[in-house]
């Protein structure tokens, strides 16, 4: 009897050497996001077989229980797996890998500040600078003239300046583009001055100060004085413009009295 379960030991660890010692035929697939998968080699350590990837990330080759494949490449961190049991069950073994992050020391960058498009000749002035509402607006209320070739000569226009302006869309871009230009305003004012300047200098109440900001924000007088950033001229214009909305709020209350 003790025979007999020796016997059979050595039946059952011998099909277990035969299956790791088989080859199989293992189908793999390779994932990594901005990779040229082709790039990337991998390695049966064993056998020293090695293959691409094709463009989608599938490879495969022959390998038995217990091998070591490595998947290596210049763009990507080295990896290693060991193949197992269940890996030779699967129909697909998808294999991730992490593309290589190179850390840069130092990065300079230089600016050139007399050197234009005027200086190098391409244009004859500064371009001027369109903000995105202003562009808008350009867009759809510009034209362009061009002749009509074949047809006698003549001047034509673009039809979109024409449908915008019958759609009232031209309209509401000037709206926009107002719109715009008062919160580009009150931005350029709120870097420059503190609530404290409002309410203490210009005694604006100090619940009423945005309402101040909104109010002052298509003054012309004030915009070209923050355009030239004349500190002198916009508190000029704040004094002047400070004592026009403190009187509009107490006319106010005393309508609000009176009802």
């Amino acid at each position: 009897m003790k025979r007999f379960f020796v016997f059979i030991f050595l039946i059952v660890n011998a099909i277990g050497f035969s299956q790791n010692d088989d080859l199989h035929f293992l189908k793999g697939k390779i994932i990594c996001q901005d990779v040229d998968l082709t790039s990337i080699v991998v390695t049966n350590r064993r056998s020293e077989n090695a293959v691409n990837p094709e463009k989608n990330g599938d490879f495969s080759m022959f390998v038995k229980v217990g091998d070591k494949l490595t998947f290596e490449g210049m763009a990507i961190d080295v990896k290693a797996i060991e193949v197992s049991k269940d890996d030779i069950l699967k129909k697909l073994v998808t294999v991730v890998v992490h593309a290589k992050v190179i850390p840069l020391e130092m990065v300079e960058i230089k600016t050139y500040p007399n050197i234009n498009a005027v200086d190098l000749g391409i244009l004859d002035k500064p371009a001027k600078k369109y903000t995105p509402a202003e562009r808008r607006l350009r867009t759809a209320s510009n034209y362009d003239p061009y002749f009509l070739v074949g047809l006698g000569g003549g001047v034509g226009l673009g039809l979109d300046p024409i449908l915008n302006a019958i759609s009232g869309r031209t309209a509401m871009l000037k709206k926009e583009l107002e719109v715009e230009r008062k919160e580009l305003t009150i931005k350029k004012i709120e870097d420059q001055f503190e609530t404290a300047f409002f309410v203490e200098k210009l005694k604006i109440p100090e619940e009423y100060v945005k309402g101040f900001l909104f109010y002052v924000s298509d003054n012309k007088e004030l915009r070209e004085a923050l355009e030239t950033e004349n500190k002198i001229q916009i508190e000029f214009a704040f004094v002047k413009l400070a004592t026009e909305y403190t009187t509009l709020l107490n006319e106010n209350e005393n309508e609000m009295e009176t009802k």
